[in-house]
């Protein structure tokens, strides 16, 4: 079996309502997204012949779901009172909706679904809240 492995960060705050600790405070991370694919034979042809896939194409398809989330508020619907988004969409801050909890383990499923609508043979996605701290998502077999 062939793997390739690619990674892209983005920085952006989150909450989570509801939690009982420091997390359910606004805070930051500098989030790491990490891809890994998975395929049993190389390209046979073409001028990819000998890979998997392209690095570049895996690469620009992560940043471009990175580039989404960075430098924002990602907050779960629901979580803020329309009053308060609608204050700070006016103050000029940019958020993201997402429709689940903001946690490492979600976006790790997140990022695995997603690079899987863009056809990517993706084996696990593996999503870093702290230099130290991961969550993965991957399909069982």
């Amino acid at each position: 079996m062939y793997s390739l492995t690619t990674e892209q960060s983005f920085d952006a705050a989150h909450f989570l309502k509801g939690y009982d600790g420091k997390c359910s405070a606004l805070h930051g991370h500098r989030w790491r997204v990490l891809i890994e694919l998975r395929r049993a034979t190389l390209q046979t042809s073409g001028p990819k012949r000998g890979m998997l896939l392209d690095f570049g194409e895996v690469k620009a398809a992560l940043q471009q779901l990175c580039d989404h989330l960075d430098h924002c508020l990602i907050y779960e619907r629901g979580s803020l009172r329309p009053t308060t988004v609608a204050a700070l969409t006016d103050e000029g801050f940019r958020l993201v909706e997402v429709d689940f909890t903001p946690t490492a383990e979600h976006f790790a499923r997140y990022f695995y679904e997603q690079m899987c609508r863009r056809g990517f043979p993706v084996h696990r996605a593996t999503v870093y809240e702290t230099p130290n701290n991961c969550a993965a998502y991957e399909e069982d077999a």
